[in-house]
């Protein structure tokens, strides 16, 4: 029987990642109650940053066998550029790992240099792995097709070997810069016309604007949030909704930067449903009070009539339910539970429902399909490249308006910000305005 010692390195990460998670799911299944909340608050991240590294560690083996190692058996070892390479590849991947971590230390009313730069590695990494990733099957798929009769001589297989690692830093270079330069930008603003079946026709052209996924935290803060407030406000929307994943952090750490929200003052109100992000915080209900001070209110699982300023008789039902990582994280009074959130709202009336999870959305149409719009987010539009495949798959709805059924749209934001890399590539952070069209 092989022993831990003996299994590869990579192996080895794999097993710790195990152990981990294992650990991640015990403390939410049996010890949660045993911990208080801020100890609970402080394992949760920690376990995750843990279960990261492990994870990454695999890749970041595979980095430095391909951008360090194969050098080292060349001519290329001997230079002077040598030294200077191998420790800016170390410092890279030092950084890509201390990212999560920078969750725990690191956040406060505008972002630390160290996040930013620790988050931009994380960025570059993710995009490096994957064009050695796709090299190497290229190559691979190139010498099976080719077969083996043909042999290629040292100074050639040894070119082609650098070629490999060369081309995908070069490529990943080049698109974390335009990468960067993307996120930078203000978000775009999307104008959407929505027809909304029973909408009123005192209610036409109501406009509503929706963000989603702002991330406050170690690389989004104040002066980002005041921009996107000023877009907001030279909208004029007559309602403001926030679909979750507002923060990445704790309400008093992180309360200076969240001060502009106090300046949305949209006339049928500004509200708020949780996000996975929030439940990650363990401190939702302090979120909900600073909210609150600011009049935005939260919807817990609840619903509000929108009364059409030209007629107290016409009105459409809004309501909101709590992200479904509440209950995978067994977080004590939440929990998805759509039946409480749609109580009194009646297929005589307009229902519009704000679930941040595509997923949600799909249950919540499942169970109730006179449901006329959902707003969602969570996708963030794949955010950067190469993780668009994974988002699409992983949600029934990947971004922008879909049609289900006869009467019933979904409207997925593709996010306002972005969650800790400070990139964007093959996506757009946005602002979405949202016309409801009365039949």
């Amino acid at each position: 029987m092989i022993s831990f010692k003996q299994l590869p390195l990579e192996a080895k990460a794999a097993v710790v990642a195990g152990l981990v998670f294992f650990s991640m799911m015990l403390s939410r299944s049996y010890l949660a109650e045993q911990f208080e909340l801020r100890t609970r608050r402080w394992l949760l991240r920690l376990q995750m940053a843990l279960f990261a590294n492990a994870l990454m560690l695999i890749g970041s083996l595979h980095v430095w066998r391909s951008t360090v190692t194969t050098f080292s058996r060349s001519s290329a070892a001997s230079s002077f550029y040598f030294i200077p390479w191998k420790i800016a590849v170390f410092m890279f991947l030092a950084l890509a790992h201390s990212s999560f971590f920078t969750l725990l230390f690191l956040v406060a009313e505008e972002p630390y240099f160290f996040s930013l730069a620790a988050y931009t590695c994380l960025g570059a990494y993710i995009i490096l792995i994957f064009f050695l990733f796709t090299l190497g099957s290229v190559e691979q798929a190139y010498k099976f097709l080719a077969g083996r009769g043909t042999k290629a001589g040292t100074g050639n297989k040894n070119s082609r070997t650098a070629m490999k690692p060369v081309l995908a830093v070069m490529l990943t270079v080049v698109l974390t810069i335009v990468g960067l330069l993307n996120a930078s930008r203000p978000p775009t603003v999307n104008s959407v016309e929505v027809p909304v079946h029973k909408l009123p026709s005192s209610m036409n052209n109501l406009k509503v604007v929706l963000l989603s996924d702002i991330h406050l935290g170690p690389t989004v803060g104040k002066t980002k949030l005041a921009m996107i407030v000023r877009m907001v406000k030279a909208l004029k929307p007559d309602i403001t909704v926030i679909v979750g994943d507002l923060t990445d952090s704790e309400a008093e750490v992180i309360r200076p930067a969240v001060e502009p929200l106090g300046e949305l003052n949209s006339p049928l109100g500004t509200y708020f449903v949780t996000g996975n992000h929030e439940y990650y915080t363990s401190d939702v209900s302090n979120w909900f009070e600073l909210l609150k001070s600011f009049n935005i209110r939260p919807l817990h699982n609840e619903n509000v009539k929108i009364v059409s300023p030209k007629s107290t008789d016409d009105w459409f039902c809004l309501a909101g339910v709590d992200d479904i990582e509440a209950d995978v994280l067994r977080y004590s009074g939440h929990g998805m539970d759509l039946k409480k959130a749609l109580r009194d709202c009646s297929s005589e009336h307009a229902i519009v429902l704000l679930a941040h999870q595509p997923v949600a959305a799909k249950w919540a149409l499942q169970e109730r399909p006179d449901i006329n719009l959902i707003l969602s987010g969570h996708t963030h539009g794949g955010q950067i490249f190469p993780l668009h495949a994974g988002a699409y798959f992983l949600n029934p709805f990947f971004v922008g308006l879909y049609k289900v059924g006869q009467n019933t749209f979904v409207y997925v934001s593709p996010g306002t910000m972005y969650f800790g890399i400070p990139m964007r590539l093959g996506s757009r952070a946005e602002i979405t305005e949202i016309i409801l069209r009365s039949p």
